[in-house]
């Protein structure tokens, strides 16, 4: 039996908990309206929350996401339902909508964990850590990361062995293995969605060796190595445990290629690249950084400074495109490139590579809309009503879209159009009334 709850009113319903979620939130409920913000994570704060600094100002991204999630946490006009979905939205009367949503068990009482990790220690069980992607290892019962909000314990059953270990550490008995999934039925005035993107996965471009040499990371990963709640107290290569020498950077992995199905530019590569190579040169001064790319697009105010610096700083660009990566007996690998510069080919060794991978649109919502249609433009984004003076209106009235559902955009850009869109619900909610 499922546990399903009565139907229940907000103002507002926002889908997704990332950066432009939150902001989206806040801006409604600031305003004095309900706001119900759903997240398919156990955690709110989306992939800006994992990041180690931002570019260009080098600024802590956990530093910058976390006075937000707390604000949010604690504001009483805010409902948070973590590791939940939208599973249907349709129209109602009196210019309402109906959203049927479902919460995932945690198998822990939210109200009663303390976030002690007394049961994580306890867990006789390990498994791939995701939010470390998948670097390190976590346990069956697990709170996501250090900082996750809300900081509640959670049970893994697809790999729980029901040992019963947590249970008997439990200082609350919060443990409940007999939770079932909940549902939930409200009515919003309108809706705003904030599902964000998805990553491009290397394994599709099997010539780079992702998933087969275990010195070819992504750049989420490096990402974590360089991160405050980094699984390491240094960079290593995944392969040996020892600390790279010579780092490769390949650009546009999987964008920019109609061969994986995605032609466009992910606007973020370049720059996030630049950024983690910055951050190498502090935490490995003795290494040699060196970026592959087709073309450096640092287009925003203080970019194309920020990659002048780089280049100050001792890293390497070279402009050709990687044709093929090759294993070495000693795990390093030889990237086989065409110096665009020069049309020669060449050959050079590196001991970690990093792939600098794209971004996809996030096609949740697409099948949500009952009886609604909900335009996605011609890369299968969410489709703006007019990307420069409608950007955050919909085909459907009343329902709006913030940050990378529409396209890829750095996190400035994305808490803009949070804030467009969040003014857009609370002008529809105001002529709802």
């Amino acid at each position: 039996m499922h546990e399903a709850r009565s139907e229940v009113e907000f103002d507002a319903l926002v889908v997704g908990g990332g950066i432009a979620g939150c902001e989206a939130a806040l801006n409604i409920a600031n305003n004095g309206y309900t706001v119900l913000l759903v997240e398919k994570d156990l955690s709110i704060g989306g992939k800006m929350i994992l990041l180690s600094k931002v570019f260009p100002t080098l600024d802590c991204g956990a530093c910058i996401t976390t006075p937000k999630v707390s604000e949010i946490a604690r504001h009483t006009r805010i409902t948070i339902l973590t590791g939940s979905e939208v599973g249907s939205i349709s129209e109602s009367d009196n210019h309402r909508f109906k959203a049927g949503i479902v919460k995932h068990p945690r198998y822990v009482v939210d109200e009663d964990c303390t976030g002690c990790q007394l049961c994580e220690e306890a867990c006789p069980v390990n498994v791939s850590d995701q939010y470390q992607f998948h670097l390190v290892g976590r346990k069956a019962a697990y709170i996501p990361f250090s900082i996750a909000s809300p900081r509640i314990a959670a049970i893994d059953m697809e790999n729980c062995t029901l040992c019963g270990a947590c249970e008997k550490v439990c200082p609350t008995k919060c443990i409940d293995f007999t939770q079932e999934e909940e549902h939930w039925t409200v009515s919003v005035k309108t809706v705003v969605i904030a599902t964000g993107f998805e990553l491009f996965d290397p394994l599709g471009m099997p010539r780079y060796g992702f998933g087969l040499y275990k010195n070819v990371i992504t750049s989420m990963q490096m990402e974590r190595q360089l991160a405050p709640t980094r699984p390491f107290h240094t960079v290593l290569r995944p392969g040996d445990g020892k600390m790279p020498d010579r780092i490769a950077y390949v650009l546009c992995t999987g964008s920019r290629d109609t061969s994986v199905g995605n032609p466009i530019c992910s606007q973020i590569c370049c720059m996030y690249s630049i950024k983690q190579a910055q951050l190498l040169m502090g935490a490995l001064p003795m290494a040699d950084v060196t970026i592959y790319y087709i073309d450096i697009r640092a287009f925003g105010k203080g970019f194309n400074e920020f990659y002048e610096q780089a280049l100050g700083m001792g890293v390497n660009f070279v402009k050709g495109k990687i044709g093929k990566i090759i294993e070495k007996d000693n795990g390093n690998l030889l990237l086989r490139y065409e110096d665009v510069s020069t049309g020669k080919l060449h050959e050079a060794e590196h001991d970690l590579v990093v792939l600098s991978v794209g971004v996809l649109p996030n096609k949740s919502m697409q099948s949500v809309f009952q009886d609604l249609s909900l335009l996605e433009d011609t890369y299968h984004f969410i489709k703006q009503d007019d990307p420069i003076l409608n950007p955050a209106r919909t085909s459907i009235e009343g329902v709006f879209v913030a940050g990378t559902a529409t396209g890829p955009m750095d996190i400035p850009d994305s808490i803009l159009s949070a804030g467009t869109a969040s003014a857009e619900a609370i002008s529809h909610i105001i002529q709802s009334q």
